[in-house]
């Protein structure tokens, strides 16, 4: 949602705070107010009266107050929710006696929880005024009525008005003249005119996008202007713009009328912190139908569906999911949903819907991990709560995730129908909700291929339906044999069109990507292929963090490369030919980059596509105005692109290969469709390809409040494109641009059927007002709500649907009539194009197999969380393994006993450093003091370990082990080596002896003693010990050969492995490594230590060198 309400309390802060600001002093308000919330009686609650009068001593008696309900409540003074001119214990008694009791104003009931104490003002009826502000596509509106206050009455019958351009400053002389002249009193007009320029500023400034006061006060005495009500929304999608000037504690509540589920709080909070859309707003937490939808436009439409069908009284929830999830995201939003749904209990059992549009980039199986996961998690709830869950998806991996599907239905016993895109999005709410047999579709089959064959609509009788009136009364074409009638001239159509309405895309169009959107440009390329065009239709790209490359992309079964710029301009000027940007910029960027664009080659580029969703309604504005200045036509932002049969394909639009094979987009078609949806702009060419000869050109203009383009731009193209025979029109709740299409059909300017139907027709089915899922869909004023639109269309000629169910059969008739006419040719179809499926994407189909080159069994990074040997890195944090536990699971593929971790960083800690004297820590020190960097002085010290230095770990390992297992004794073993005049290894120290004992040996030793299950090698090796010290007391079990014979037992006898198995970790070189691990630990204390020093470079003294020529 981007236009978000706020509390009256918060919207006069902002005031408060910036009215002052930026008015140079002229005027300040200071907004003095207390907000009042649930819990404020309870006295270990952090805020309670007392605290509240403390902090705001201007409220203490005998100051004057007024005290009302802060919860977007409209027309409080005729619902008897004022308290005026009351002092605080007075407000105190009379909030009480309200908060948390539930309170009906005009239809709506709702709990009061959060009130506001402001300052009295006193005044008379003729201080009162109205005003507000409002934007528009093309600026703001300034509606103001001279009396305001409780009973201003029909503001938009008897506002006056001033429209102020988007970039344009209002002057005091123009809001005087526009607004306050001749009912303001002359000496009020300057002060409020003045006002009024300021309060358009901070409106501007703070990204408002909807502002009334009512009244605003003017004070006789002083002239002092005060905002005594005010109700106010917010452009949400700024925040990281302005989010600084708002302050940390605004907030967005919920509509008087229904509290916020704490699931809805949960929802919006995953929403916050992912670039995936996820919504739930719950209607009726007891219903019988619940939903969970993929798409915003979706969305919409399957509410519809269940409202038009009679069941809007059962419908729970509406919700979307779309923009990709990932499986923990999915699977909480279905959790919820499943956590609600199951919470009571229906006799008939509830009904579970997860449907959705054709995704157009969104891996279905991918999602459906998650929904899957959750589904399995209440399936005991579902099947006691007779729930049947009906399923309906499509897009790019639809028939494994749908498998998926049919797989749980089987193991689990949950009552599941399953269904793809053979039927259209809504086809299975009708057998959900009863009014169809469950049998009446047939379930999905994986081995079916989905063909389209278009259907001809016949009446009882044989015949086709009879030709009916679907033109407008002032230009019925003849296509249909009818009579042309000539446009009177004060009929004329005159709304505003922009540049789009004229652009026109061919099998030459090239285009600019900004961003470095592989998987977009390669899909682009493989419907350049299909179409047959002689080479690719993406010229470049542009990404500004990197330098200028190439990137290699398939042509076919060839390979390509396309350039990729750091600058816009470059890319511009080595491809001439280039004439659209498809923009990939984020919302926080991509205004920045249009208008680089608009302002540097627009001469050039003649259509942008902004993909990004959120951009902030201001920013959309000026680039929608800044464009039409310069003569370039936009699509979106906030789309998925568009498409073009046979010629050119913007980003992801369409889908899958196999999706454009299906819909048949390889090949034009006689129907050109506009929509806001991207979501639904592929369940378009779905529909259109079952009921028609196919697409010829399709949009989606993007669901934001201010598309760059709009459905009049689009139609009057496609109506002046004499390949188009038909027009196709979804349009949405919200806003007013199909008021323009409703016009051009009046007066003639289009002249082509057109089927139209606006989706959100549910909404007045709600007693509070639901944002969709797209920005723009929520009705705001008159004619906004789909029901108005539906019908003016209908009025206008259009052909007008009972519902959305019917979307596909309207089109199938007027397509019937046309194709029988002679309109429309039947063409021969060509022959399906074939192009290669990537390997990576085959692979995830399971289509083809190959053997990796590479195999890992110690970790795994591919999913949600990473894992060590299958175990999630959260759960080793949960169970405190340490640095020993992470070791065990990642050398030796097992969860060890907490000794045996313990022992492995006992060893590392008693290995980290032996002193810098030592073969390795000098070389570190020496690269070090060379200028080498951290890893090229810890390889040098590295290097030097071997046998050596540091390899009496094995060798140690390797003799005593060997010894023991044979039988030998001691001495025999001490005897055989000398009799081979070979080394012990692990015997012998340079200082430490038996009246000198190394405590590391010490504490090794007595740690293996008693928390190793058997020590028989290091029993076995202080059984030498005491024979070779017999001979010299230094020749003692050094720290090498004690962690050695230790590090056998351990791994022998902890019960992890068997003798081979842990014979054959030694072999491999563990103990090797172990000294390795732990000596890197003081390598890098040596290096960091010397960069500590500043130490300059070495260079060995030379009277510690012999110098010897004769030799």
């Amino acid at each position: 949602m981007s236009a978000k309400p706020v509390r009256e309390y918060y919207g006069k802060q902002l005031l408060a705070k910036y009215i002052k600001e930026f008015s140079g002093g002229a005027h300040d308000f200071e907004g003095r107010g207390i907000l009042v919330k649930s819990g404020v009686n309870d006295p270990t609650h952090a805020v309670t009266w007392e605290t509240l009068l403390q902090e705001n001593e201007w409220a203490k008696a005998p100051a004057k107050l007024v005290a009302k309900p802060d919860q977007l409540i409209k027309r409080r003074g005729k619902a008897g929710l004022l308290a005026i001119n009351k002092e605080f214990e007075e407000c105190k008694a009379w909030i009480n006696e309200r908060m948390d009791k539930p309170w009906k104003v005009e239809q709506v009931e709702g709990v009061l929880n959060t009130f506001l104490i402001e300052p009295f003002v006193p005044h008379e009826q003729e201080d009162e005024y109205y005003i507000c502000i409002v934007s528009n596509r093309d600026g703001e509106e300034m509606l103001f009525c001279h009396d305001g206050g409780v009973d201003v009455g029909d503001v938009d019958a008897k506002a006056k008005r001033l429209k102020v351009a988007l970039t344009a400053e209002v002057t005091e002389e123009a809001i005087t003249e526009a607004l306050l002249v001749p009912e303001v009193p002359e000496d009020r007009q300057k002060k409020l005119a003045s006002f009024f320029v300021t309060l358009l500023k901070v409106y501007r400034e703070l990204h408002f996008v909807y502002m009334e006061i009512n009244p605003l006060v003017v004070e006789k005495s002083s002239g002092k202007i005060t905002p005594l009500d005010l109700a106010a929304k917010i452009d949400e999608t700024a925040a990281f713009l302005v989010q600084q000037k708002w302050g940390p504690n605004i907030d967005f509540p919920a509509p008087f009328g229904r509290a916020e589920f704490p699931e809805e709080a949960y929802v919006k909070a995953m929403d916050a912190k992912t670039g995936a859309s996820l919504k739930l707003t719950i209607l009726n937490v007891q219903g019988r139908v619940w939903t969970m939808v993929a798409g915003g436009g979706a969305s919409v439409v399957y509410a519809d569906t269940i409202c038009d069908l009679g069941f809007a009284h059962e419908l729970a929830n509406y919700g979307e999911y779309s923009g990709a999830p990932n499986d923990e995201q999915t699977y909480n939003y279905a959790r919820t949903i499943l956590g609600l749904m199951c919470r009571t209990k229906r006799e008939g059992g509830k009904v579970l819907i997860i449907g959705g549009g054709i995704a157009n980039f969104t891996d279905v199986a991918a999602t459906f991990k998650g929904l899957i996961k959750a589904l399995k998690a209440f399936k005991d709830e579902l099947i006691a709560g007779d729930v049947s869950v009906f399923v309906r998806r499509a897009g790019p991996n639809y028939q494994e995730g749908l498998k998926m599907m049919l797989q749980l239905r089987d193991e689990t016993g949950i009552k599941m129908k399953v269904f793809g895109p053979e039927q259209d999005a809504v086809a299975v709410c009708p057998l959900a909700l009863g009014l169809a047999p469950l049998d009446s579709i047939p379930d999905f089959d994986p081995e079916a291929k989905v063909i389209h064959t278009v259907s001809k609509v016949e009446n009882p009788d044989g015949k086709l339906v009879e030709p009916r009136k679907f033109m407008s009364a002032a230009a019925k074409t003849d296509a249909l044999g009818g009579e042309k009638k000539t446009t009177s001239p004060q009929n004329t159509f005159s709304a505003s069109v922009s540049t789009m309405s004229t652009q026109q895309f061919t099998k030459e169009t090239r285009c600019i990507v900004y961003g470095l959107q592989q998987r977009a440009v390669q899909g682009m390329l493989d419907f350049d292929f299909m179409c047959k065009r002689a080479r690719p239709s993406v010229a470049a790209m542009v990404y500004p963090f990197q330098g200028n490359h190439y990137v290699k992309f398939y042509w076919g079964t060839e390979e390509t490369l396309i350039p990729v710029y750091t600058k816009i301009e470059t890319a511009c000027e080595k491809h001439r030919d280039s004439t659209v940007m498809v923009n990939f910029a984020s919302f926080r960027s991509v205004y920045e980059t249009c208008m680089e664009t608009f302002e540097k080659h627009s001469d050039q580029i003649k259509t942008v596509a902004i993909i990004a969703e959120g951009v902030p309604e201001a920013q959309t504005r000026r680039i929608v105005e800044e464009a039409e200045k310069k003569g370039v036509g936009i699509i979106g932002p906030a789309t998925v692109g568009g498409i073009k049969p046979g010629c050119f394909r913007i980003g992801n639009t369409g889908g899958m290969l196999d999706n454009i094979v299906t819909s048949k987009l390889y090949r034009p078609g006689s129907v050109c469709y506009v929509s806001k949806s991207g979501g639904m702009s592929n369940e378009l060419n779905n529909i259109i390809s079952r009921n028609s000869d196919g697409v010829c050109e399709g949009v989606a203009i993007g669901g934001d409040r201010y598309p760059g383009s709009r459905f009049i731009d689009h139609l009057l193209r496609y109506n002046d494109n004499p390949d188009c025979k038909i027009l196709v029109l979804l349009g949405e709740v919200g806003g007013v641009d199909e008021y323009d299409v409703v016009d051009a059909l009046k007066t003639g300017r289009i002249t082509k059927p057109l089927v139209a139907w606006c989706i959100g027709t549910c909404a007045s089915a709600f007693s509070f007002e639901v944002q969709f899922g797209h920005a723009g869909a929520c009705a705001r004023g008159m004619g906004e709500t789909a029901r108005d639109k539906n019908q003016a269309l209908a009025d206008a000629g259009a052909i007008v649907p009972k519902s959305f169910a019917e979307f596909g059969k309207k089109i199938n008739e007027v397509y019937s009539l046309l194709r029988n006419n002679g309109t429309i040719e039947e063409l021969q179809e060509p022959e399906v194009p074939k192009v290669p499926m990537d390997y990576t994407w085959a692979k995830r189909l399971g289509m083809i197999r190959k053997p990796a080159n590479f195999i890992s069994t110690i970790s795994d990074d591919r999913g949600d969380e990473l894992k060590y040997s299958g175990m999630l890195i959260s759960d080793v944090f949960a169970e405190d393994l340490g640095v020993g536990g992470v070791l065990s699971l990642l050398w030796f593929r097992k969860k060890l006993p907490p000794y045996a971790t313990k022992f492995v960083e006992m060893i590392l800690m008693v290995t980290a450093d032996h002193g810098p004297a030592v073969s390795g820590a000098h070389n570190t020190i020496v690269s070090t003091r060379a200028g080498k960097d951290l890893v090229s002085s810890l390889v040098s010290g590295l290097l030097t370990i071997g046998p050596r230095f540091g390899g009496a770990l094995d060798g140690a390992a390797s003799m005593m082990t060997d010894a023991c297992d044979t039988g030998m004794s001691a001495k025999e073993f001490v005897n055989d080596c000398k009799k081979k005049n070979v080394l012990i290894m692990g015997i012998g120290h340079r200082i430490k002896s038996l009246e000198n004992p190394d405590m590391r040996v010490v504490i090794i030793k007595e740690f293996a003693q008693k928390h190793f299950p058997k020590t028989p090698t290091l029993d076995f090796a202080l059984a030498v010990e005491q024979v070779t010290t017999q001979k010299r007391s230094n020749l003692i079990l050094n720290v090498d050969g004690c962690i050695a014979v230790c590090f056998v037992d351990l791994l022998r006898y902890s019960g992890a492995f068997s003798v081979e198995e842990a014979d054959e970790l030694i072999a491999n070189g563990c103990l090797n490594g172990l000294f390795v691990l732990g000596r890197s630990i003081g390598f890098i204390g040596h290096h960091l230590d010397q960069k500590r020093l500043k130490q300059a470079l070495y260079r060995h003294p030379w009277d510690d060198i012999s110098y010897i020529s004769d030799i």
